[in-house]
C-alpha cells in the first residue's frame, strides 16, 4: 500500500490471509500485521501493510535485495500464523462480546485461557499482562454460537437471583412486621398474670 503519492516504479507482493487465520476479523488482521512486522528489521517494517484482509509489501524498485529478503521473512512468519494466539481485543471482535463478558466468562471457566502474555506498551516503560486464547477454541465457540447460549444462561441466572433476593427481602419484612405487631399487642400486665402459681399465691392471702 502506498504511503505517499509517487510515480516511481515499485516492487509489490501480496499475501492473502486465510479465514482460519483471521477468523473473519479485521482486528485480527491488524494483529497479524503487527506480529509479522515485529519479526522484520525496523527499517522495512512500514513497507508491510494490510489491505482488504491481506498483507501487502511495497518497496522501491531499486530495493530488490531488501525486497527479496523481506518477502522471504514475511512468508516464513505466515507459515504458522493460523496458530497465533488470539489476544483480548481480537476475541472481543471475533465473538462480538464486551470486555466485561470476556472477563466474566474467563473467570468462570467458560472461556478457557491459552496462557498469559506480557508486553511493553510502545514508548512506555510499563508492561501489561493479559490472557490469550487458542484460535481453534475461539473458532469452535464461534461456529456453535456459544456466546448466545452463555448470554441466555446469564440472563436466566440473573432473573433467578433477582427473584430470590426479592423473596428474601419480602420474608425479612414479614418477620419484622410480625415481631413488631407482637410487641405492640402484648398486654403490659400479661407477664405478671401469666406467672405459674400466681393465682394460688393470691388466694392464700399472702398479698394482703
Amino acid at each position: 500500500m502506498k504511503t505517499k503519492d509517487s510515480d516511481d516504479p515499485e516492487l509489490i507482493k501480496e499475501w492473502p490471509l486465510p479465514v482460519e487465520a483471521t477468523l473473519g476479523s479485521a482486528v485480527r488482521v491488524k494483529g497479524i500485521l503487527q506480529e509479522v512486522r515485529s519479526r522484520l528489521p525496523p527499517i522495512v517494517k512500514k513497507s508491510l501493510d494490510m489491505q482488504s484482509g491481506a498483507l501487502i509489501l511495497i518497496m522501491p524498485e531499486n530495493a530488490k535485495t531488501a525486497f527479496r529478503a523481506t518477502s522471504s521473512a514475511v512468508s516464513k512468519a505466515l507459515e504458522d500464523i493460523a496458530d497465533l494466539p488470539v489476544i483480548p481485543r481480537e476475541i472481543e471482535d471475533i465473538l462480538t462480546i464486551t470486555a466485561s463478558e470476556r472477563k466474566r466468562w474467563l473467570e468462570d471457566g467458560r472461556l478457557p485461557s491459552a496462557g498469559i502474555r506480557t508486553v511493553r506498551l510502545q514508548g512506555r516503560a510499563r508492561k501489561i499482562t493479559f490472557h490469550v486464547f487458542d484460535p481453534r477454541v475461539v473458532e469452535e465457540l464461534l461456529d456453535r454460537g456459544a456466546v448466545d447460549e452463555w448470554r441466555e444462561h446469564d440472563a436466566a441466572a440473573k432473573a433467578e437471583n433477582r427473584r430470590r433476593a426479592a423473596y428474601q427481602a419480602k420474608l425479612t419484612r414479614s418477620l419484622k412486621k410480625k415481631e413488631k405487631t407482637k410487641r405492640t399487642e402484648q398486654d403490659p400486665d400479661e407477664p405478671m398474670t401469666a406467672l405459674s402459681g400466681w393465682d394460688d399465691f393470691g388466694r392464700d392471702g399472702l398479698l394482703r
